[in-house]
């Protein structure tokens, strides 16, 4: 019998999200070959490919509905037909979250955002109450007291599905047995039931393949990590050991680039790793594994649930405004929405549609824990009761094309949401005000440290104004004004000519030529002029980034393919790898 045509969009919508997935399976698992062969650009390549997938396939499958339906696939009443339908398809799977998702992102892509409610779409999942549970399938279990220490540790890493050999497999084991004694609770691990779980599949990123697990004793789970690094000689190391849930949290941080792990389940995989890292939100875990989309579905649930909880009201975000982007946030919830300007200062030299491939830029390139990821979302609906009156008209002064205020509503065309962070500006003027001279020591170097390891990805940041960067929770300091990045490469470092007589020094305009992407990083000393103590300390830590020939070295080893190690975890930290 023929399927009706509701039937034919939730079965072509249910093909394409079963192609996308074996799609996303094949990609995540070559990271082990190139890991293990060290073709890092390689690693990086199936990163921005994996990223790229979801949209294509979403192209791919309303292409195709077109073609069957015609302009029949235009019919709301359709969909809300095909809705439970394609629910019904659902049943067999152990992905349905990322299937509704799917679903969801089908359906904009064909009404272009518009119509946007639950009778159509999965606004709220259908399968939040139900848990998959395959009883501990994604983890190994290896017995404390039956295995002892040693042994535990052999087994574990001999269990990993590695086939490249270990550089000196008992020197690591003898590093993690010593870093094991200084931090964890030594008296509990012989406790009846004491255990440690390691998920099966390792994480890789970059230039590394994580083992993520935890030692469970009764009332107490402590999570770890196993940083594993290529010697690129063929044979692999432990590197260190972290079991600091602060430190575990940072490895999953936003500011990376996702990990590539082969996820079965993704509820389960997800609810394992928020009881490691309870901290790190539920839509912060799916985008971390690369299910980004999942993550964006997650986030916009959570904040309708907050809403609905708080009371507070929207306000223009703190620090000084900038001059592409206008940027709204709600106190008790630790997000940034942020919107393009109508106009532009005349100073910047791009375009709406500029300013949107750069953020796409970052999204696809190694973030090296110094870009915040962003979600991007069309025609956002706000309760308009729960905005100030001072940011309703800084909305209709600086952004009138992109805000629609209806009756009840605020509806934002296009925005980004991005985790809040205190701006660098606020947080070193609070360092100075309050004479902490550690926290100032740490920002200015942290500063320093974040436009290095840009460079060493890449990523020259352009305006690298303190208030275009942020501090974290954890003290990192973070990147998140994009409209000015470039790749380094793209970049023409000079130094600025001697002047050929007096009066063009004291001239207002330069007396030199200067033309598109040329940077002169004696000019970065402005950066710093606020305060003599920032400056002393700015130039006493980071006073090479005022050199030509330190920008021109980054450059060099950039364009020689040299992909600098930036470790999501310290220095001081890391294993000697001495016999």
């Amino acid at each position: 019998m023929e399927r009706k045509p509701y039937q034919r969009i939730a079965a072509s919508v249910m093909v394409y999200f079963a192609e996308y997935r074996l799609n996303f399976q094949e990609i995540t698992e070559e990271a082990q070959v190139f890991f293990e062969g060290a073709d890092w650009g390689a690693i990086q390549t199936l990163s921005a490919q994996r990223i790229d997938l979801y949209e294509s396939m979403v192209v791919a499958a309303a292409s195709e509905m077109q073609q069957l339906l015609g302009e029949a696939l235009y019919t709301p009443e359709l969909w809300n037909k095909a809705k439970p339908y394609y629910r019904r398809l659902l049943q067999q799977r152990t992905d349905p979250e990322l299937a509704e998702t799917f679903y969801n992102s089908v359906y904009c892509h064909v009404f272009r955002h518009r119509q946007i409610d639950d009778e159509h779409m999965f606004i709220f999942s259908s399968w939040r109450e139900r848990l998959i549970n395959t009883g501990g399938a994604i983890y190994r279990t290896y017995p404390l007291a039956e295995l002892g220490g040693v042994r535990l540790l052999s087994r574990l890493l001999q269990d990993l599905p590695l086939q490249a050999p270990w550089e000196n497999l008992r020197r690591d084991i003898r590093n993690l047995v010593v870093r094991a004694r200084g931090v964890l609770p030594l008296a509990r691990l012989s406790e009846q039931g004491a255990s440690v779980q390691v998920i099966r599949s390792l994480f890789y990123r970059n230039k590394a393949a994580y083992v993520v697990g935890r030692v469970h004793i009764a009332d107490q789970s402590i999570p770890f990590v196993l940083p594993i690094l290529n010697n690129e000689q063929g044979a692999l190391y432990v590197d260190s050991l972290i079991c600091d849930e602060n430190d575990v949290s940072i490895i999953f941080s936003f500011t990376r680039s996702y990990f590539l792990v082969d996820v079965d389940i993704p509820s389960e995989f997800v609810r394992f790793l928020h009881t490691l890292i309870p901290a790190k939100s539920i839509p912060e875990l799916y985008s971390s594994i690369g299910f980004y989309k999942q993550g964006k579905a997650e986030f916009f649930r959570s904040f309708v649930a907050h809403l609905a909880q708080s009371e507070d009201q929207f306000i223009i975000a703190p620090g000084i405004k900038g001059m592409v982007m206008t940027v709204f946030t709600l106190p008790s919830f630790p997000v940034v929405f942020k919107i393009i300007k109508d106009r532009f200062s005349s100073s910047k030299q791009i375009t709406r549609e500029g300013v949107k491939e750069k953020y796409q830029l970052v999204k696809r390139h190694d973030r090296v824990g110094r870009m915040a990821d962003t979600q991007e979302f069309t025609n956002f609906s706000f309760p308009k009761a729960r905005f100030s009156e001072a940011l309703l008209q800084e909305l209709q002064l600086v952004a009138a094309n992109s805000v629609v205020i209806e009756e009840s509503r605020v509806i934002i065309r296009h925005l980004w949401t991005e985790r809040y962070m205190t701006p660098l500006n606020i947080y070193i003027d609070d360092a100075l005000s309050s004479n902490d001279d550690t926290a100032l020591f740490n920002a200015i170097n942290e500063y320093g440290k974040a436009i290095k390891q840009l460079a060493a990805a890449n990523i020259f940041a352009g305006d690298m104004l303190f208030k275009n960067f942020g501090v974290t929770r954890h003290g990192r300091v973070v990147f998140y004004d994009y409209d000015e990045i470039l790749y380094l490469t793209e970049c023409n470092f000079r130094r600025i000519p001697e002047p050929m007589y007096p009066e063009q020094e004291l001239s207002g305009e330069p007396w030199y030529s200067v033309s598109q992407n040329d940077v002169f990083p004696e000019e970065f000393s402005l950066l710093t002029a606020c305060h003599p103590k920032v400056r002393r300390l700015f130039n006493e830590l980071h006073g090479d980034l005022l050199s030509v020939e330190c920008w021109l070295s980054m450059q060099s080893q950039v364009q020689q393919g040299v992909l600098v190690d930036v470790f999501p975890y310290r220095q001081l930290h890391r294993f000697s790898r001495s016999h």
